[in-house]
Order: C-alpha cells, then sequence, then structure tokens
C-alpha cells in the first residue's frame, strides 16, 4: 500500500489533469502563440533595424561631410598660413553655406583655429577661445572625441529642456600635411533629425524606443523627462542590458540596434498587444478546462480525504496537549508515511529540546556564579583601605605631587575595573589596569618591588574579559614576594601564539607546591587553586572552553610562573 502522500495526491491527479490540460493546453497554446510571437518578433526587429539603418546612414554622411571639409587645401591652407588672405576666408564660407543648403537638418558649421579664430555661418558664437586652444578644455575633447555625434543643447551653455534648442555635434580634427592640429570643425545638426527617422515606427500602443551612448546617457526618447530623471533612465539602461527579447510579464518585446558610425544603442521595444489578446482567449479556455478539472479532482479528493487527513488531526490533537509541557506524541502506525514521519521527528525535537534547555539552565547558573565572582574581584576593601591609608600617610609629610599621582592611578584603577559595566574589555586596558594597580603598590612597597610589562602591539584592541591579570598579579604580590627579604619583580608579557594570547605573569618570590592546590585539571590547565586564580580559570573556560584556562609552574628556586590562554577570536 503506498502511504507517502505527494504518491496519493499525484496518482488522482495525474490522470485528471494529463487528459485535459495536457492535450488541450499543450496543442493550442503552444500552436497559436509560437506562430503569432514569431510573427510579431519578426516584424518588431525588421522595424528597429530599419530605423536605426536610416539613423546609421544619416551619420555617415554627416562624417563624410566633415571629412570633406576637414581636408580641403583650401581650409588647410589658410589655418596654416599665419597671414590668411581673406578672400579665401570668404571662399571657405561660401563653401560652409553651400553645404548646409544641401542638408535642411544642419544648424551650423564651425571653424576653430588652433590660435583661436573662428569661421562660421553662426554668429555671436558664445565659446571659450584664448591664442592657445590647446588650453581649452572643450577643444581639446573636440579632437579626442574620435568623430563620434554627440547630444548637446546650445553651444557652450547648460543643457537645457527645450527640445527646440537641441542639436547632435560632430566634431573632427583639421592637421596641416605634416599632420600636426590646425584646427577643429565642428558641425551641428537639429535634433529633429532623429525624431523624423523614427516617426513612423509602429511598436504598438505602449511601445516606446530610445537611444543610449556608451555612458548610458540619454539620446532619444519621446519623453523628455527620461532626460532629467536618474531612475528613469536607470529603467532604460536595464531594458538595453537585459538579453531576453520577449518579457512574458510586461508583454513587450525588446530588440536592440548598435549602430556603425556611433556609440549609440537603439532599443525598439514593442508592446505585443496582438499576442496578449490570444493569450486572454486561451485564458477563457483554459478557465473553463479548469471548471471540469475541479469536478474531477473534487470527486477523487473526497475519496481519500479521511485517509490523509485523519492522522494529521491526531498529530493537532497532540501538539496541543504539548503547550501544558513537554510530552511525546503516539506514532499513529495505519496513518500515512508522512504523518509517521513527522511524529518521529517531532519526539527527537522535543527530547533535544528538553537536553539544551538543560545545558542552558546549567550554564546560565555557572555565569551567574561567575558574574558574581567578578563583581566581588573588582573591588577589593584591602587594597582600597591600604591605597587611602598610603594617600593620608603621604599627605601628612606634604607630599602633595606623590598624593596626586596615586589618586589619579586609583581613579583610573577603578574606572577600568567598572568599564561602564562591560564584562569585556581590551588587551590595551586589561595591560593599563594592571599597570596602575602595581604603581599603586610600587607606591607601597618602595625598592622592595619592581615590575616590568612587555606586549606584542598587534594584541592590544583584541577584546577578552576584563579583570583576568590583576588577580594573578595579586597572589604574586602578597604570596611570592611581600615576605622577601630581597627585591621582588613581577614581569607581565603579552604574546600571540598561532591563533592564541598568551599572558605571561612571572615572579622570583616564594614558590609553593602545585599539588597541594586544589583540584581542576583540563587539557590545557594543570591543578588550580586560590579563589582569585580559580575564579579567572572558571570565567575563561565560560568564554572559550575547557582548551583555555590558566596553568602554573611553581619552584621555591626560581619563584612562579602563571601563564593565562585566550583565543583571539571572542564573539
Amino acid at each position: 500500500m503506498l502511504k507517502k502522500l505527494r504518491v496519493q495526491i499525484a496518482l488522482h491527479y495525474v490522470v485528471a489533469s494529463v487528459l485535459t490540460l495536457l492535450v488541450i493546453g499543450m496543442i493550442l497554446y503552444q500552436s497559436i502563440t509560437s506562430i503569432v510571437q514569431k510573427e510579431a518578433t519578426t516584424n518588431t526587429e525588421n522595424a528597429v533595424e530599419q530605423s536605426g539603418m536610416y539613423i546609421d546612414l544619416y551619420i555617415d554622411r554627416l562624417k563624410a561631410v566633415s571629412r570633406m571639409l576637414a581636408e580641403d587645401p583650401q581650409l588647410v591652407g589658410y589655418l596654416s598660413d599665419k597671414e590668411r588672405d581673406p578672400q579665401v576666408k570668404e571662399k571657405i564660407l561660401s563653401t560652409i553655406n553651400t553645404t548646409m543648403a544641401t542638408d535642411s537638418f544642419m544648424e551650423s558649421i564651425v571653424i576653430v583655429s588652433k590660435d583661436g579664430q573662428i569661421i562660421s555661418n553662426e554668429t555671436g558664437l558664445s565659446m571659450s577661445m584664448s591664442g592657445n586652444m590647446m588650453k581649452e578644455a572643450w577643444y581639446v575633447s573636440a579632437i579626442h572625441s574620435g568623430n563620434m555625434p554627440v547630444l548637446t543643447s546650445a553651444r557652450m551653455q547648460g543643457f537645457s529642456m527645450d527640445k527646440d534648442n537641441w542639436v547632435i555635434s560632430l566634431s573632427r580634427e583639421i592637421k596641416n600635411e605634416q599632420g600636426r592640429n590646425i584646427g577643429v570643425l565642428l558641425i551641428d545638426v537639429q535634433y529633429k533629425v532623429i525624431e523624423d527617422y523614427l516617426a513612423n515606427l509602429d511598436l504598438g500602443h505602449t511601445g516606446f524606443s530610445f537611444i543610449l551612448n556608451a555612458k548610458g546617457e540619454v539620446v532619444y526618447h519621446e519623453d523628455p523627462a527620461y532626460f532629467q530623471n536618474e531612475t528613469k533612465q536607470q529603467a532604460l539602461q536595464t531594458i538595453a542590458r537585459n538579453p531576453a527579447a520577449y518579457d512574458a510579464h510586461e508583454r513587450t518585446l525588446t530588440h536592440t540596434y548598435s549602430m556603425k558610425n556611433a556609440d549609440w544603442i537603439y532599443v525598439g521595444v514593442s508592446s505585443q498587444d496582438e499576442l496578449a489578446a490570444i493569450k486572454d482567449k486561451l485564458f477563457h479556455i483554459f478557465i473553463l478546462v479548469g471548471l471540469g478539472f475541479l469536478v474531477i479532482a473534487t470527486a477523487s479528493v473526497v475519496i481519500f480525504t479521511g485517509r490523509i487527513t485523519t492522522p494529521f488531526r491526531k498529530l493537532e490533537m497532540a501538539m496541543q496537549e504539548i503547550e501544558q509541557g513537554l510530552v511525546e506524541i503516539p506514532v499513529d502506525h495505519r496513518g500515512c508515511y508522512e504523518a509517521q514521519s513527522l511524529s518521529r521527528h517531532f519526539n527527537s525535537m522535543i527530547l533535544k529540546i528538553k537536553k539544551l534547555m538543560q545545558e542552558i539552565t546549567d550554564k546560565e547558573k555557572d555565569l551567574r556564579r561567575s558574574e558574581i565572582s567578578t563583581l566581588h574581584s573588582q573591588i577589593n576593601p584591602h587594597f582600597l583601605y591600604n591605597t587611602l591609608d598610603t594617600i593620608v600617610w603621604m599627605a601628612e609629610f606634604n607630599d602633595s605631587e606623590k598624593v596626586i599621582e596615586i589618586t589619579k592611578a586609583l581613579a583610573q584603577f577603578f574606572r577600568l575595573s567598572l568599564s561602564g559595566g562591560n564584562e569585556l574589555t581590551t588587551v590595551e586596558n586589561e595591560l593599563d589596569h594592571v599597570r596602575q594597580y602595581l604603581f599603586i603598590q610600587k607606591e607601597r612597597y618602595g625598592e622592595q618591588l619592581t615590575y616590568t610589562i612587555d606586549y606584542d602591539p598587534s594584541l592590544l584592541q583584541m577584546k577578552m574579559p576584563k579583570i583576568l591579570l590583576q588577580p594573578i598579579v595579586e597572589n604574586a604580590l602578597y604570596h611570592g614576594i611581600r615576605g622577601l627579604e630581597r627585591q621582588g619583580v613581577i614581569e607581565i608579557r603579552a604574546e600571540a601564539r598561532e591563533q592564541d594570547i598568551v599572558f605571561t605573569i612571572q615572579d622570583n618570590g616564594e614558590g609553593f607546591d602545585v599539588n597541594n592546590l586544589q583540584q581542576n585539571t583540563s587539557s590545557r590547565t594543570t591543578k588550580l587553586g586560590g579563589v582569585g586564580i580559580k575564579n579567572v580559570d572558571e570565567r575563561i573556560k565560560l568564554y572559550y572552553g575547557s582548551a583555555y584556562g590558566v596553568t602554573i609552574q611553581s619552584d621555591s628556586s626560581y619563584g612562579t610562573m602563571v601563564q593565562i590562554i585566550l583565543s583571539q577570536t571572542l564573539e
């Protein structure tokens, strides 16, 4: 007997769907829509290609005109001669006027020599000029334009939104016989030339076309708003980059034509009105077929609904009981495969939740104990009383400078101890904390105590739990050095070791038998003891795991060395 839910549903739905949707739907939809879409695609591609070729041919004609004018021996000789003949200039102007008469779309032809002289059919030009035009940015840009057409507004003015003032500019460098620059030729054509070529393009009721240059800037769109609105420009750029010709969601057909004589891309977006109408008709047919399919499917579902839903109803009732407490759901072997699997997995999840909750509870207790110990260790009343006694003693001897230094150190010590209530600090702050502690103790013990602090600068900004070093240093001072007849030395080092941070606290005080301390052994921790050291070790294990903690080596001949090992990574 098949018990998988998906098999039961598929067995009864496949019969109805194959007989109705596959036979009727595939034949009608594939045959009709493919024919109409293919024809629409061909028409759109031909229309876009033809319009793009017209514009391309016109630009090619402009390039030929610019080449003819720029290479005219009469013009080259005139610009190369320092003493220019006015009669030659008149002949050049006559050539310009004759050229413009052949094209009604030409707005102006401007010739600018390298030394700043202008020959043009236009008067009153507002152009930035100088004796050496190579210093003018627009002149140099025209030389390096590559003879590509550019959409612009009135010459040398800001781009306005008045389409009547728009022109397509084409520039060409004029060279002498030695190939050196002697001027620039500028041809302006009315923007209307593009609109005339694209006016009769049929792209459907909601179709449109546009032209973008290589920078993605709009060169042509029938709506002037696209020349200013960046959001709309980005939408056009997205359409141009989209390789898919047909967009079923938008019901549009897109075709792109890259112009050969300009760095322009012409894009036509055709609305597929006819194809959309056919699809709407097919949709209504599918509605009718779907109703018939629903009748057949409903009849088959009713037969098997009891078998499918009964086990899940039992599961639902059992889950409601779980809201009152964690219990196991009984597995109904008469139910479907999915219901049995769900019950087994849910029971497994309940057991894992119980275990996780117990682990969380235990960890919270350990963490709370650690936090309480941390708070207790932050303020040592004996240390505070002794420090205040030292300050009073120095004040009585009018040693105000020492009083100020110790008071500042004490304030800095407690500021670093509290650290705004945060449990974490940086290696730099932790070293500064123990430095202030040792500075204060140095004032008390005088020449009996000396200390050094060395560290790897790359570790200073790494995070770590606070107040780990001071309890260890305090043990070294009170249990190792205080009773010495010779000078006591405490050395503190912070160094990187692979992926770990290792703090070493070394003193030359009285050693002790490590085996007599309270037992607390892990993979990297020897036998530990003392409230301060044990507290530090437990806190480290809470943060980093049992692989990290405190190690102790001690001997009466050389003193005690304590190492604190942390990971460089702390979440």
